[in-house]
């Protein structure tokens, strides 16, 4: 059985509520991803702000990212998984949740991120079809 350990990437970044989001968007040039777990004063995960929200909810919609925090962006606590998950439970979660994205947890803690890429460099073609189709189906 193949984990998520197995294809998850490490070392996920992770930003306070209270950190403003031009900070956010320097953290993720400067690391090349493409999201933030949110973490609250207390250590819990409070969701998860991605480039495309600063773009859109935050940008786009006029306001200024130096006064705007993750955590005004941030709803709800992040879908996830255990890092001992299996990987087909990973990809049916993303699918279902339409998302491209995936925490992984270890004992609670943020311990990696499954990618599409992840999914991309790993999966085999049938699985990897499935998934796009899920995520990125309209309607």
């Amino acid at each position: 059985m193949t984990t998520v350990r197995d294809l998850m990437t490490p070392d996920v970044r992770c930003i306070p509520a209270t950190e403003t989001l031009d900070r956010a968007a320097q953290l993720m040039r400067d690391h090349r991803i493409g999201a933030l777990p949110v973490q609250n004063g207390d250590g819990e995960l409070i969701g998860i702000v991605t480039d495309r929200d600063i773009i859109v909810k935050c940008v786009a919609a006029g306001h200024d990212p130096a006064k705007v925090t993750a955590g005004d962006l941030a709803a709800g606590a992040p879908v996830s998984v255990d890092v001992s998950a299996d990987t087909s439970d990973a990809v049916r979660v993303m699918g279902e949740a339409r998302i491209r994205r995936l925490l992984v947890l270890d004992n609670g803690r943020p311990a990696g991120v499954i990618t599409e890429a992840d999914l991309a460099r790993n999966l085999p073609a049938e699985q990897l079809a499935d998934f796009v189709s899920r995520v990125y189906a309209t309607g």
